[in-house]
């Protein structure tokens, strides 16, 4: 594992993030290295289809959603 120079901006604005996603500040950072290098390698995919190719990948099963009636 190596060390990475970020700007102070930077750091805190995934600092803040981290809080949301509820992950340390390592693993956000990680995060979003991981989704702008798969979003460079698969330009045409939106986020959520990167992270549910993601997620298929790990495992997890997505269940389709349900529209409620009205």
């Amino acid at each position: 594992m190596g060390i990475v120079n970020i700007d102070d901006d930077l750091h805190d604005q995934i600092r803040k993030a981290s809080t949301v996603g509820c992950r340390s500040i390592n693993a956000q950072a990680a995060f979003w290295v991981k989704m702008g290098m798969l979003s460079e390698m698969h330009p045409t995919l939106t986020f959520n289809e990167i992270v549910a190719r993601e997620m298929r990948a790990a495992g997890v099963e997505i269940p389709p959603l349900r529209v409620a009636a009205a």
